[in-house]
This record gives C-alpha cells, sequence and structure tokens, in this order.
C-alpha cells in the first residue's frame, strides 16, 4: 500500500497529537483487542490480562514504540520494522490477522481520544498507515 503525500502529513499530524501518550494507547487498544476478539488473548497465555496490569502496560508501550518508529519511517517501514518482522514471524507465529485486529481497535482508540481531529481524511490515512505496518510485520511470514 502505497502512502501518498496527504496520507503521510495526515498520520504524522495525528501522531504528534499522540505524542507521548503512545504507549498508553497502545495498552488501550490491547485492552480492546483482548476484550472485542477473546481468540487474540491465546498469544498470552502468561500474561496477567486484567484492566490496567502492568504486562498489557508494558506490551503497549512495545505497540506505541513500534508504532512511534514507524511514523518516524514512513518512507522506509520495512527497514524501520524489520527486526519486529522477524520476531513475529519466526519465534512468536502470531496469526496474521491479530494485527488487523488491533489495527482497528487502534483507530477506535484514537478516534475515541481525539475526536475532532479524527477526520474521515485522517481516518483513511491511518487506515492505510497500520494497514502497511500489518502487511510488513506479517511480510516474511511467507
Amino acid at each position: 500500500m502505497v502512502l501518498s503525500a496527504e496520507d503521510k502529513s495526515n498520520i504524522k499530524a495525528a501522531w504528534a497529537k499522540v505524542g507521548s501518550h503512545a504507549g498508553e494507547y497502545g495498552a488501550e487498544a490491547l485492552e480492546r483487542t483482548f476484550l472485542s476478539f477473546p481468540t487474540t488473548k491465546t498469544y498470552f497465555p502468561h500474561f496477567d490480562l486484567s484492566h490496567g496490569s502492568a504486562q498489557v502496560k508494558a506490551h503497549g508501550k512495545k505497540v506505541g514504540e513500534a508504532l512511534n518508529s514507524a511514523v518516524a519511517h514512513l518512507d522506509d517501514l520495512p527497514t524501520a520494522l524489520s527486526t519486529l518482522s522477524d520476531l513475529h514471524a519466526f519465534k512468536l507465529r502470531v496469526d496474521p490477522v491479530n494485527f488487523k485486529l488491533l489495527s482497528h481497535c487502534l483507530l477506535v482508540t484514537l478516534a475515541s481520544h481525539h475526536p475532532a481531529d479524527f477526520t474521515p481524511a485522517v481516518h483513511a490515512s491511518l487506515d492505510k498507515f497500520l494497514t502497511s505496518v500489518s502487511t510488513v510485520l506479517t511480510s516474511k511470514y511467507r
């Protein structure tokens, strides 16, 4: 998926508003994913998945940091996410559909925290961005 100049501008502007909340939003999106799509919990049997757990917060921070890196490297997502792609493909073996589910929950989380900024154009750009991130993370599964 190719991100246009407008998409990149929308993504960077939206992410600037996320700022230091990336980890918090990542954890909230993970909780949303676990509640909405219970099958996603199977990849976290060793986690305390209760609301506000330290493990979910820590993993949410990792998600947020990965997305911060991706936003900073919109022109080269494969390189920016290569290590994470290897981890998910070769060690964790996460079902690729889970990235789509988490992406959806991230969009809901962002929209709930920034409703005035979540215009249809920003929504579309962020959706394309998260789809691109998901594609990169699953690219080494083949």
